[in-house]
């Protein structure tokens, strides 16, 4: 998922532009230095059209619809990848045209490998944690003895409730909120079981009378901005909003936890769909985003770790030596994975899904 703002048009505003010159990438909101996308250009001659998405459901439809007109999108490596994957979405990657490919990281190329036999298809952009984003001073105004590291924030209604005055976003994902409900509970949190499924839905509409909205983006600005004081969010996400919040004439203190009972590990993946229209220009960026001046200059202002091993001593200590961004290993312990699962049981997660969103 905290990518520095680029007011770029939305995805179904926007119809991509197409000619030899350019690379039409689509990308999550404020994912990428946009200097760095101007070097690109600078460096290559090649214009790129970027737009912009806050779920993978939206880049989901996008990519099964067809002719979507784009050269490069960054799915999460599981359960979206994967899926699109077995569908035959993509092109195999050409490592010849890819000179900076050993740049990444042995151990996040191996951990993607688990979706991609032989990383055929796909580079890892950026790697993070989903967790607990909230407003210090209004927290603990609230409950101050608030369990700000635990799932309990999140999915306990005795909790929940008491921050509803203030405001409380969660992500409009099942894929992140379902999994993060099951680990609440205590049960697998890749269970693809109906009744485990119905479970975590039900502790999401026990507190669905204080959750003012379901977003995958706008809990940033609404954070920073003191809207809302409590957000299950991603990392980055969190700490761009923690950044946006410092820089602001009414200075907020935000913080991140990542959940003690563990948290959902996700990979994004930069790869080229299989009809796209510039395929060598999007080679050409996938090579340029292997660079570790580009992925670090990301990195520093998106607040998340990247896959490019070369980068990390670029980066400055408050990114590299974060616990929060590049946890120790007794955290990473405790994260996990979701696999994608058969195309009734992500229907029924959808579907589920629908019901937590609409009170029904």
């Amino acid at each position: 998922m905290s990518r520095v703002f680029i007011s770029f048009l939305l995805a179904f505003a926007v119809v991509p532009a197409f000619g030899q010159g350019s690379v039409n990438v689509y990308n999550w909101s404020d994912y990428i230095a946009e200097d760095q996308l101007k070097a690109f250009t600078n460096d290559t001659g090649v214009k790129v059209n970027y737009t912009t998405y806050d779920s993978n459901e939206i880049l989901d439809a996008k990519l099964r619809t067809g002719r979507s007109g784009y050269d490069v999108v960054v799915p999460t490596a599981s359960p979206f990848f994967v899926r699109q994957l077995a569908a035959g979405l993509y092109l195999p990657l050409d490592r010849s045209k890819l000179r900076n490919w050993n740049n990444l990281d042995p151990e996040i190329l191996a951990a993607l490998a688990r979706y991609d036999a032989g990383n055929a298809h796909g580079i890892p952009w950026m790697w993070g944690t989903t967790g607990i984003g909230y407003n210090v001073a209004e927290i603990r105004k609230r409950l101050p003895d608030a369990p700000v590291d635990s799932l309990r924030m999140i999915f306990d209604p005795a909790v929940v409730s008491k921050f509803k005055d203030c405001g409380v976003m969660l992500l409009d994902s099942a894929t992140d909120v379902l999994p993060a409900a099951l680990k609440y509970l205590g049960l697998d949190p890749d269970s693809k079981k109906t009744e485990d499924l119905a479970k975590a839905a039900g502790v999401v509409k026990a507190v669905r009378p204080f959750i003012r909205k379901f977003h995958s983006s706008e809990y940033i600005n609404a954070l920073a901005g003191g809207n809302i004081c409590l957000a299950f969010g991603y990392s980055g996400d969190i700490f761009q909003a923690r950044d946006r919040a410092a820089k602001a004439k009414d200075k907020r203190d935000i913080a991140y936890a990542i959940p003690r009972e563990g948290s959902l590990l996700w990979i994004d993946v930069a790869a080229i769909p299989k009809d796209a229209p510039n395929p060598a220009n999007a080679l050409r960026f996938l090579d340029f985003l292997l660079e570790p001046k580009v992925a670090a200059a990301s990195s520093e202002l998106t607040g998340y770790a990247n896959g490019n091993k070369a980068a990390f001593a670029l980066l400055p200590k408050d990114i590299s030596g974060n616990p929060l961004i590049y946890p120790p290993a007794a955290v990473r312990a405790k994260f996990y994975t979701i696999t994608a699962g058969t195309s009734d049981q992500t229907r029924e997660r959808t579907r589920l899904w629908t019901t937590v969103k609409t009170g029904r």
